[in-house]
């Protein structure tokens, strides 16, 4: 054989790896979407993977080999529904008034909750082989708006500490009224948990005044450097004065 078949043939193993991968994610976007569906009109919840494999027209043993179990499946399920729920909430107009877009935030969630309630379960019921690793990105685009909160001095925590209270009120009251609609049917419920967690968090006429001026201060200066940043210190110094913001916020 010449230099220029082996050369040849070579090119035809690396086309037919590449066609093989990329057949193969066409197979678990398939069979993604084809459980998506069969969660979604399932009267419990559950899916049966014979019924996936029928449905895109492939043998049980590919989706074991794409998924390693059910349970890989419905983890791939999910981390698709969280990346469709990242990609919406990065869609979501961006106001010059924060805390507008904080409550529209709230309100986005439940209405992806209640057009997709038997992912959104999935989603954020705890399982114990859940690995959906965008949960973090849901929390740093929360944390994202809770920062513009409070540059403009609209914030009375840290968004670290404000994404961590509102992230699972919202969760909460969200899931149980999927779950038990019977016993979360009060259609003001969520505006009212909503209105309780905000009013935690953010400054306004129930808070009149800061305890701690300083404090105050020294929060609102830290999110706004982290904004805008400042061209008047090097980047040493920037990271100096936001420990120093920080430990002031600590003590408080």
């Amino acid at each position: 054989m010449s230099e220029g078949d082996g050369r040849a043939d070579q090119g035809r193993v690396r086309r037919r790896g590449a066609t093989g991968a990329a057949d193969d994610a066409a197979l678990r976007a398939a069979l993604i979407e084809a459980a998506r569906r069969q969660l979604a009109s399932a009267p419990g919840g559950d899916i049966a993977t014979r019924a996936v494999c029928e449905e895109v027209g492939v043998t049980q043993p590919v989706l074991y080999r794409l998924f390693g179990d059910k349970n890989g499946l419905l983890d791939a399920v999910a981390d698709d529904a969280f990346e469709r729920y990242a990609q919406r909430k990065q869609e979501l107009e961006v106001t010059d008034d924060p805390v507008a877009d904080l409550h529209a935030g709230w309100t986005d969630h439940m209405a992806f909750a209640a057009e997709n309630p038997a992912v959104y379960q999935l989603m954020f019921a705890p399982r114990a082989h859940a690995a959906a690793t965008t949960y973090h990105r849901i929390l740093e685009l929360l944390e994202a708006t809770l920062m513009r909160c409070a540059a403009a001095g609209a914030l009375a925590v840290t968004p670290r500490q404000a994404a961590r209270m509102i992230l699972p009120a919202n969760i909460g009251v969200t899931l149980s009224r999927i779950a038990q609609p019977h016993l979360f049917d009060d259609p003001g419920l969520p505006d009212r948990t909503r209105d309780a967690v905000f009013a935690a968090v953010l400054t306004g006429p129930a808070r009149p005044s800061e305890p701690d001026p300083i404090r105050a201060t020294a929060r609102q200066m830290r999110s706004q450097l982290a904004l805008t940043g400042t061209d008047a210190l090097e980047p040493v110094e920037v990271a100096l004065l936001d420990r120093w913001l920080e430990r002031i916020d600590d003590a408080g």
